[in-house]
């Protein structure tokens, strides 16, 4: 049996692991993620009880009851490179002994959702909206590093939105990841959206914004807005929804994000104030998980 080296799998000396300062009996198997440690409380406040409580740099972590469910919700901060982070080490404290350091003979999944926020890229897409993400495109090359990704990833899809934006290869090639079909189903109703979501490795230049420098290319977003595969148009951007749906995926997880949409790119409308669209979002959300 494989033992997991120290250098591989750090520890603090408390037995908790290395960034997220947890151990496995801290966390629960239905944990939502967000991406501002500030949010942590936000959805913690809909708790009927708090039974433990971690932080550590970013990743703020509380887990309690709902309605007699338990549930986690941690703040992963922004980006993929962070998620990376966060779902390896979740897995870690269900999925390996810490003290032998081996793996576990018998798998335990995860149920991971993500609530963020989004811009939309699309008309059709009103601020305010709930979007459920059912496909992912990653721009931040994360899985890439990850060996066997085109055994879970979209090809056509990948290939058909290459060839259609005249991809660059001086950018990291994209990947097309599917949400859990599971958590979709549960989270899905009239009051939501489905769409595709891009996840983009900045905020500026990634997403075509211009400030005092020129993205490199500059139509982009339009190529992107155009773009249509079977039936499927690219919806919003984001920033860690493919690194959790692939990672999710490897690791045998169940992934799922939903956003409220808080801008729209094209019409270039912002929401007059999205906090109680977030609320909105986070009971609604809360009450599906326990449906």
């Amino acid at each position: 049996m494989r033992r997991i080296e120290e250098s591989e799998l750090i520890l603090n000396q408390d037995g908790s692991v290395y960034h997220l300062n947890l151990k496995p009996e801290q966390i629960a198997d239905t944990i939502i993620l967000v991406g501002d440690q500030g949010r942590v409380d936000t959805i913690a406040d809909f708790f009927d009880s708090i039974e433990t409580e971690s932080s550590n740099r970013e990743f703020h972590t509380k887990t309690g009851y709902y309605k007699g469910k338990r549930l986690s919700v941690l703040s992963t901060g922004i980006g993929t490179d962070n998620i990376d982070i966060v779902l390896n080490e979740l897995d870690a404290l269900v999925n390996i002994d810490l003290k032998s350091r081996t793996i576990k003979p018998k798998h335990t999944k995860l149920n991971l959702i993500r609530i963020g926020t989004s811009g939309g890229l699309q008309e059709n897409i009103p601020v305010d909206s709930f979007l459920l993400t059912e496909k992912t495109l990653g721009f931040d090359g994360m899985m890439n590093f990850y060996a066997n990704i085109e055994d879970i990833s979209d090809t056509h899809f990948e290939e058909a939105f290459m060839s259609s934006v005249n991809w660059s290869h001086r950018l990291s090639t994209p990947y097309v990841i599917d949400a859990s079909p599971i958590l979709l189903n549960k989270l899905y109703s009239d009051q939501t959206i489905k769409g595709v979501t891009i996840s983009a490795p900045g905020f500026y230049g990634p997403q075509g914004r211009m400030l005092r420098l020129e993205p490199f290319d500059i139509d982009l977003n339009k190529k992107i807005t155009d773009f249509e595969y079977n039936h499927y148009k690219i919806t919003n951007y984001e920033m860690e929804s493919s690194a959790l749906f692939g990672l999710g995926r490897m690791l045998g997880h169940e992934t799922v994000t939903i956003c409220a949409i808080i801008a729209n790119r094209i019409t270039r409308t912002y929401s007059e104030d999205y906090h109680p669209i977030i609320k909105n979002l986070i009971q609604y959300t809360l009450d599906k998980l326990i449906d």
